[in-house]
């Protein structure tokens, strides 16, 4: 892949400007603050005019920038857009340099950076600072992710041609990078932090105090940035409930969101054992699925095999349809139908002809559409979207998928690194579900599945957090109301403390929620008086969650803007440092305002290609969208462009079937499996084989049930999440047709299919 320059001057050959990168993590609890320096180097003998576009998380919140250029140092101020985008442009045609930081208006997690003119053999150092709250694993460590698509992405000036039109990035193997990376990190926290892992060689963990609440941890020395660097932390007792105070600013107004004490509360509840074994029986499907032309080759067949996973494991009795998109879009029925062994085979054999081969990344039309079909009595809809682009009117669907999310619950998967964090996030959030992430070399099934479950267990709701504080002190809730939570789910809570108390140093929450109708209530005591020295990661991210809800409710779906949220929006944005939509970060140095001599040049720099080789890790994490532009120049973006959506792609010979697939695809709607030959092929045996030892007084179709049962258990333990919910279905029809001499069936599978499952492990 290569950048057309459109007439502009490029070189292959030529050294690149980008030098090293050094990121500086401080973790607080949950959240964290992240220091990144740039540097560059223009060893032309012109001067240089470059612009970068990089991601951050989804709801990352920058909160520094500044520029050194030789001895000069530039600090960047926060001001409304049109105002910072002028100012910009007078300096650079006055002959100074400037450097300009804005956020995308359509998704928030493009970042775009003009670095203006650079002179000839001159050097500049960029640092950026972003605050960021860190996802919860499955295991309950908490995910940092730097993308190793942090490498900034080039666009050269003018390459932007007509509406829509997408640039292509350079890739070049790691070994060729030529910049280097140095990474370290400090954990601070209320609980003890009980390890620090990393897919990245670390140097041993610093533990800095006896109780070990603070720790350091460094990247050993020689990291190239040829993959992503990720770091996990484990607290002991993670699903305690924790409040963290941190203390106003001191130049900041008191009253004011900055100038007050700002509290954060994590709620990460413990789902009990007997309450995440029940499963429902109904509910409403509707699977939405990417099939623009960049879901070709492994993606859509990916896709394919995590359909038949889900349509196996629903439950009788429910409802399911399947859309697909691209520019336009299908479906397989015209409503949604009743799940039957009828319909699970005429949509699955719909599925198995799926290609990528539909254009573009429309998604709006078909989620109007969904919601136009009248819901279905005592059967709640759960929607599943899957897609691997980022889309122009991110904010439109988010939209439109809040004002629906009294209806139904939605859950979103992000596949591959182009996926918009911004997208997947806010689907899953304002649709009261649950992300995912599938990169790199995660497999998409047990992810899929985890969602599944998720849609089909019970959530925590009816979710209230009460403050009792000493009086003189009152308090505002800075975030939204939690709608729901789920099993491995954790929610931070932003409240802001305004007033003084004489007498009393500490407050009091209580929170409580309703699981499996089961109410459930926590109190937790904490100080009041703020840690010393502790930064303003807190402040600063609760501004982010005040001006994303501020965002959300000035963008109308009919597009026009509410001038009074806008206004303070910005003065939000301005006060906090934080950036929105609606405002950007200039920087100008003002003491070189002599005329630049000769013509601009541009330059490509190289990123290394992904490497496949993330640890099966995900939720919400920071994803590089496909799109690569400086948003101060460019034309509105067609909301249906999508960087590979032009390719299109023939399905090239099928590849023998997985063994497990092989066998899920046996399954029947009811959750049994009948006795032939294609079953004895699943199973390596042949059809004698398979008959021989049977029971003479058990029914065939319970035989082959136990034997599919008995070989999952003794061959596919390591994938047991993808077939967990269609063993529990089989185990269901088992029980239904009380079987008998069920013992003497176990054992006789056992000794055909060489295995060792105890009828226990089985669930019968």
């Amino acid at each position: 892949m290569m950048v057309s320059c459109c007439g502009l001057i490029t070189s292959q050959k030529e050294p690149v400007p980008l030098k090293s990168v050094e990121v500086e993590l401080e973790v607080k609890d949950h959240v964290a603050t992240v220091v990144s320096t740039l540097n560059y180097h223009n060893q032309e003998d012109k001067p240089l005019e470059a612009v970068f576009v990089f991601p951050l998380p989804g709801d990352a919140a920058v909160c520094h920038f500044s520029a050194t250029v030789g001895q000069t140092e530039i600090v960047a101020e926060v001001k409304e857009k049109q105002e910072a985008r002028e100012e910009y442009d007078d300096a650079l045609s006055s002959g100074q340099q400037a450097f300009l930081l804005e956020e995308s208006e359509q998704s928030p997690d493009v970042f775009s950076l003009s670095v203006g003119s650079l002179p000839p053999g001159e050097s500049a150092s960029i640092r950026l600072e972003y605050v960021t709250e860190l996802a919860v694993q499955a295991d309950e460590g908490l995910r940092f992710l730097l993308p190793a698509v942090l490498n900034p992405r080039y666009q050269p000036q003018g390459s932007v041609g007509s509406e829509g039109s997408n640039v292509q990035v350079t890739s070049v193997p790691a070994s060729l990078v030529p910049y280097t990376l140095s990474f370290s990190a400090r954990v601070s926290s209320p609980r003890p932090v009980s390890k620090v892992e990393s897919s990245s060689p670390l140097d041993p963990v610093q533990y800095l105090n006896t109780e070990q609440i603070q720790a350091t941890v460094k990247l050993a020395a020689g990291h190239k940035f040829d993959r992503d660097v990720e770091l996990l932390i484990y607290y002991k007792d993670a699903h305690q409930p924790s409040a963290m105070v941190e203390a106003g600013q001191a130049s900041s107004q008191p009253g004011s969101l900055m100038g007050d004490p700002v509290v954060m509360l994590s709620l990460y509840p413990e789902f009990p054992q007997a309450v995440m074994s029940s499963v429902a029986s109904s509910g409403e499907f509707v699977f939405l699925l990417d099939r623009s032309g960049s879901m070709h080759g492994e993606r859509i067949k990916n896709a394919r095999d995590t359909l038949l996973l889900l349509l196996k494991s629903l439950p009788l009795g429910c409802y399911f349809n399947i859309y697909s998109f691209g520019s336009s879009f299908e479906h397989i029925f015209p409503k949604s139908e009743e799940y039957n062994q009828k319909t699970m085979e005429e949509a699955l054999k719909k599925v198995e002809e799926m290609e990528a081969n539909l254009g573009g990344t429309e998604i709006l039309k078909p989620l109007k559409h969904i919601y136009r079909q009248p819901s279905i009595p005592s059967q709640p809809r759960q929607l599943f979207v899957f897609t691997d682009g980022e889309v122009g009117n991110t904010k439109e669907v988010i939209n439109l998928v809040k004002q629906n999310s009294a209806s139904h619950r939605c859950f979103s998967f992000g596949i591959g690194e182009g996926a918009s964090s911004a997208l997947i996030n806010g689907l899953a959030k304002e649709g009261g579900g649950h992300a995912q992430f599938i990169t790199g070399a995660d497999r998409m099934q047990p992810k899929v599945m985890q969602s599944l479950r998720f849609a089909l267990q019970p959530s925590v709701v009816d979710v209230s957090v009460k403050w009792d504080l000493p009086s003189g002190v009152s308090v505002t809730a800075l975030s939204p109301p939690i709608a729901a939570l789920f099993q491995g789910q954790r929610s931070l809570v932003y409240a802001q403390f305004t007033g003084q108390s004489s007498e009393a140093s500490e407050g009091c929450v209580t929170v409580a929620y309703s699981l499996a109708g089961h109410p459930s209530q926590t109190q937790l005591h904490f100080s009041l008086k703020p840690a010393e020295d502790s930064g303003l990661t807190v402040h600063r991210l609760a501004a982010r969650t005040v001006i994303r809800s501020l965002e959300m409710e000035v963008r109308e779906p009919g597009g026009q803007e509410d001038a009074g949220g806008k206004k303070k929006v910005v003065e939000l944005s301005v006060q906090s440092g934080v950036s929105s939509v609606f405002t950007a970060f200039i920087a100008v140095n003002k003491s070189n305002s002599e005329a630049i001599q000769g013509p601009l040049l541009c330059r490509t720099i190289p990123t290394p290609r992904m490497m496949a080789c993330m640890a099966p890790m995900g939720s919400c994490s920071m994803r590089m969208p496909v799109m690569s532009c400086d948003m101060a120049q460019l034309p509105q973006m067609s909301p249906m462009m999508d960087q590979s959506d032009t390719l299109e792609s023939c399905r090239p010979k099928q590849p023998p079937r997985d063994p497990l697939l092989q066998l899920v695809s046996l399954q029947k709607a009811s959750g049994c499996w009948l006795l032939d030959p294609h079953l004895a092929a699943a199973l390596g045996k042949t059809s004698e084989e398979v008959e021989k030892p049977k029971p003479a007084s058990v029914k065939q179709d319970v035989w082959a049930t136990i034997l599919a049962l008995i070989w999952l258990h003794g061959f596919k333990m390591d994938a047991q999440e993808e077939w967990e919910l269609l063993s529990m279905k089989a185990v269901s029809w088992l029980r239904a047709q009380k079987a008998s001499l069920v013992t003497q069936c176990v054992e006789a599978g056992n000794a055909l299919l060489g295995c060792n499952v105890q009828k226990d492990a089985v669930g019968l």
